[in-house]
């Protein structure tokens, strides 16, 4: 039981993190429904769960990842690929419609392709996830210890993934009630708001690590 009551914990937890991504879960809910979302959700959780293999497989290597010089690296291009976003995301203009019940309108299955990919893309290219998913694989050895085989460890992250879309489809419904209240005015200004996000992230991630590699400089002069 204290098995998947820790599972469950570090799922939910997960979950209501407020990250980038969780911005563009809650606007694609609104503006496009619950289908939608979840496609979009089920790109970040594939996205998780590659990261999670890499973790695993490559448990040494993401350790010499974890490097100034490669979080310097890894921080510029993931930095980079959220502030371009932001930055398209700002000034991007959607048509909104007036229909208060939009949720009659099927998308082809190729926008929920794209949604899928695009939440595959914006939680792959934040370098933070991998290093965050290989402190719960090393929290999962802790807690089940290693010796009780690569079975039960991989039961365990994925206790932790199935809670971690479960909460995120409780955002989705939660937030899918909100649309009758969006003006289009709204959605403009939430827009805004999702690229500023971006943008700060992506520039957070760029100063963080500079300002690391400069101070182990003075350090070492």
């Amino acid at each position: 039981m204290d098995f998947f009551l820790k599972a469950c914990s570090i799922g939910f937890l997960l979950s209501v993190m407020m990250g980038p991504v969780f911005f563009i879960l809650i606007e694609t809910s609104i503006r496009r429904g619950i289908r939608a979302a979840v496609a979009f959700d089920l790109g970040v959780l594939f996205s998780d769960a590659i990261y999670i293999l890499f973790a695993k497989i490559f448990i040494i290597e993401v350790t010499l990842i974890d490097t100034t010089e490669n979080k310097l690296l890894f921080a510029f291009i993931g930095g980079g690929v959220f502030m371009v976003y932001g930055v398209y995301n700002f000034f991007k203009k959607y048509q909104i419609s007036d229909q208060p019940n939009e949720e009659s309108y099927d998308p082809e299955k190729k926008d929920y392709l794209k949604l899928f990919l695009k939440g595959f893309l914006l939680n792959f290219a934040n370098p933070l996830v991998i290093f965050y998913w290989f402190s719960v694989i090393t929290l999962a050895n802790q807690s089940i210890g290693t010796g009780e085989g690569e079975f039960k460890q991989f039961v365990f992250l994925g206790v932790i993934l199935v809670t971690f879309f479960l909460f995120d489809l409780l955002k989705i419904i939660g937030a899918k009630q909100l649309k009758p209240l969006m003006t289009p005015f709204l959605f403009k200004q939430m827009n805004r708001l999702i690229g500023i996000v971006f943008f700060l992230f992506g520039l957070f991630l760029i100063l963080q690590n500079l300002n690391l590699k400069a101070l182990i400089n003075q350090v070492s002069i």
